[in-house]
């Protein structure tokens, strides 16, 4: 038996959990946690826990202390990743494995101007144009040199996730139009200049033309048999479509070498005008991987399972396009 921990993952690794608890050789004993205590991850679970609101070093002493008390072989954070892989010798040291890579790289990597700096001279790789800013002034400066070349501007700061900072700024809004639709992430240029005006600085703000074209998703892993790479392009419904584009495939690759990232992670670009630039790099499994795993019948937080536990599976898939969608399905909690 291999027990692993996910702590205060989203719903949608639901399907990740059951991916990963399918293995020929051994049972895959899934013990999880997470802050909101009706989180729908504990049905799929065979153990369940209210993830501890602590912080910091407090935290990182509860993990530790969780994965020795529940006697855990494979660690899979996503709270508090980047302080977790700092810390990993510490769970190296009561036998844990965890499911993350190198500090250095993984700080990097979340840090999306650091990103763009460390990728800029690669070779094929488009970096959208960019300002860091911290006060509003700056922004107001920053703002007026990007509208000379682009028609939108979008910012978000750099510390955030799932993307809850973002906000695509329009120069006026038909305030009656809006009244029967959802508004969306736009936001008025006064009104974020004014809601920026309410502090004297703030954190890193990144300003950035609004990229209007499709999002793609790259979902990606390192093996012996070479570099898994899988292209979902997002369209306006559930609906996402498989495609192998060789430019997108060909960038992802730059990138993975560059990065070499070793445990499963996603690459997202977008497009504007054709032209695919690079977002941002998630380095844990995508909330989307079940869909890449579903088109091309292959398990991916499986394969990344076994090779954290230094065992190897074979894997192939034909890349052929596929249209893949998903349901809801209702589940009781309590």
């Amino acid at each position: 038996m291999v027990r692993v921990w996910f702590n205060h993952w989203f719903s949608t690794s639901y399907r990740l959990i059951e991916l990963m608890k399918q293995d020929n050789e051994e049972e895959i004993y899934v013990i999880a946690s997470n802050k909101q205590i009706d989180s729908v991850i504990q049905k799929v679970c065979d153990e369940w826990y209210q993830d501890s609101l602590a912080d910091g070093e407090e935290y990182l002493q509860y993990c530790i202390d969780f994965c020795r008390e529940h006697k855990i072989d494979v660690f899979v954070p996503r709270r508090k990743m980047v302080e977790i892989s700092q810390n990993r010798d510490r769970f190296t040291d009561i036998g844990v494995k965890v499911m993350v890579d190198d500090y250095e790289v993984i700080k990097l990597l979340n840090d999306k101007v650091a990103t763009y700096d460390y990728l800029r001279d690669c070779e094929g790789l488009n970096i959208p144009a960019y300002r860091m800013v911290n006060t509003a002034d700056e922004f107001e400066a920053a703002y007026a040199e990007l509208k000379k070349d682009f028609d939108q501007v979008c910012v978000k700061f750099v510390k955030d996730e799932g993307a809850m900072s973002y906000r695509r700024i329009i120069d006026h809004v038909d305030r009656f139009k809006r009244l029967r639709i959802y508004p969306g992430a736009e936001i008025t240029y006064e009104d974020y200049v004014g809601a920026l005006r309410e502090v004297e600085r703030f954190d890193d703000l990144m300003v950035m033309p609004y990229l209007p074209g499709n999002e793609i998703s790259v979902d990606c892993l390192n093996t012996e048999d070479g570099l898994i790479a899988i292209p979902r392009f997002k369209g306006s419904a559930r609906h996402e479509k498989i495609v192998f584009d060789e430019n997108i495939l060909a960038m992802t690759k730059t990138i993975m070498e560059r990065v070499d990232l070793q445990c499963p992670c996603n690459i997202q670009f977008r497009l504007k005008d054709g032209v695919p630039y690079l977002l941002e790099i998630n380095t844990r499994m995508s909330g989307g991987l079940q869909m890449t795993c579903e088109a091309e019948n292959i398990n991916i937080p499986n394969i990344a399972l076994n090779k954290v536990l230094g065992k190897h599976i074979k894997w192939s898939y034909e890349p052929t396009e596929k249209v893949v969608s998903y349901i809801e399905i209702p589940k009781i909690i309590r």
